[in-house]
């Protein structure tokens, strides 16, 4: 009689459905492992897309930026501030409207009316980093793919395994590290091939979203009308 009730009872109820049916199969993996293949995925796509807040020296960046080996162009905020950035290889180029320049200028200690003649002929303009400004490294690193997705996929502390869930509708599985999360935890896609796709860092430092990996876009230098020299070292940008 129990082993029929058992088995009434099964066929009622069907049994839970398996989470990973239907996946690649990593959310049945130890976290470590899912961290490792996520990351060898990150290592071997050409392009992604990386927006959301990063949180670094205590000061807040919000980004949408189209990265590849190559270079990168998108939009960085901070402190009030939004600029354009587009990298062509070794080439950099930083484009912003009046305020942002105006804004610069006095920080550099530039005369009123001179930063605002200077901030009108900038404004919209892409301005050429030399490659020696102090700015370039900064800058440019916004723009660099690899050095991006090494600096932010690290979590700290022991990794677990966490729910399943989805991000922009792919499925997904969590892994977090440390208690509660606390140092951080990635999303990683249960369709296809395991990129991560959401990160939250150690300490609330950022959320980022990865998306469009290896969707392949057009990086083109800017006209040469519509770049300007700026004549000078450039201000102390964010």
């Amino acid at each position: 009689m129990c082993a029929g009730l058992a088995a009434t009872l099964a066929a009622c109820g069907g049994g839970e459905k398996d989470p990973d049916a239907g996946t690649n199969g990593v959310g049945k993996l130890p976290a470590a492992k899912i961290e490792s293949k996520a990351r060898k995925a990150a290592e071997d796509a050409d392009s992604v897309r990386l927006s959301g807040s990063l949180v670094t020296k205590g000061v807040t960046y919000k980004l949408n930026m189209r990265l590849k080996s190559d270079g990168g162009t998108g939009q960085v905020s901070t402190k009030g501030s939004t600029f354009e950035l587009l990298r062509v290889d070794k080439e950099l180029y930083l484009k912003a409207d009046a305020d942002f320049w105006s804004h610069d200028g006095e920080d550099a200690g530039d005369s009123g009316s001179d930063t605002d003649d200077a901030a009108d002929k900038l404004d919209n303009k892409y301005v050429k980093v030399p490659s020696d400004d102090p700015s370039y490294q900064r800058l440019s690193g916004f723009t660099d793919m690899s050095l991006l997705l090494d600096g932010l996929l690290g979590l700290q502390g022991e990794i677990a395994t966490g729910d399943h869930g989805q991000v922009g509708g792919v499925r997904t599985i969590r892994i977090s590290a440390g208690e509660d999360g606390a140092g951080g935890s990635l999303d990683v896609s249960l369709e296809g091939r395991p990129y991560p796709l959401q990160l939250r860092r150690a300490g609330g430092a950022g959320v980022i979203r990865l998306a469009d990996w290896n969707k392949d876009f057009q990086l083109t230098a800017p006209a040469k009308g519509h770049v300007l020299d700026y004549g000078q070292q450039l201000p102390g940008t964010p």
